[in-house]
């Protein structure tokens, strides 16, 4: 059987991402903080809530889990979920609380929501739309329920799989190879978010 292998780091929305993956239809979804079982998964999720520094400090802690990150996306290629802050920590760096730096799985910096209309009030909360950037993996356009201060300013155009606008355009999901981030969060976006997870949980890159 295969194992999809979700991250426990003190992620505040971990229960509800695995209820969701549940009802998603993985009936292999493990929480664990074991870095073998995550060198050796087939699939991996990485949720995430809360400041870009303390999740990071987190991941960081738990000895050898970003080289058993490393081993299965990178050497093995298995497909990958950053959820919320989760895919933040994809990029180069974040900048909340001081600049520190990320996985630089995608490169990019995590910058604070600065919208170009001042009535634009942050944190971007609520429904919005996810609009498409060309062909990307899995996603498909619709609504979905965000709520982030922060951003991922992606390095590269290509990085980028949808968009979403909160008094200017914000990244609402990255992708490179096995590899895809989405700002939202699919745990709280209802049917939108569930059709994501069942085709991630499907998904062979």
């Amino acid at each position: 059987m295969t194992t999809l292998a979700l991250i426990d780091y003190g992620a505040g929305n971990l229960h509800s991402v695995h209820n969701a993956l549940r009802k998603a239809g993985a009936e292999n979804a493990v929480i664990t903080a074991d870095a073998d079982l995550v060198a050796k998964a087939d699939r991996i999720v990485l949720p995430g809530v809360g400041a870009f520094r303390a999740c990071r400090d987190a991941l960081v802690a738990i000895p050898g889990m970003v080289e058993a990150m490393k081993e299965a996306v990178h050497r093995r290629g298995v497909p990958f979920l950053g959820v919320c802050v989760g895919m933040q920590l994809l990029a180069d760096a974040g900048e909340e609380f001081g600049r520190h730096e990320g996985l630089g799985w995608i490169g990019g910096t995590v910058r604070l929501i600065e919208p170009a209309d001042p009535s634009v009030k942050v944190p971007h909360m609520g429904w919005n739309d996810v609009t498409l950037r060309g062909d990307p993996p899995l996603l498909e356009a619709g609504e979905a329920y965000f709520l982030h201060s922060y951003h991922f300013d992606a390095a590269r155009d290509a990085d980028i799989a949808a968009v979403t606008d909160h008094g200017g355009p914000l990244v609402a999901a990255v992708a490179r190879d096995t590899i895809i981030g989405c700002q939202f969060h699919p745990e709280k976006s209802q049917n939108y978010g569930l059709s994501f997870l069942s085709r991630f949980l499907e998904w062979r890159p």
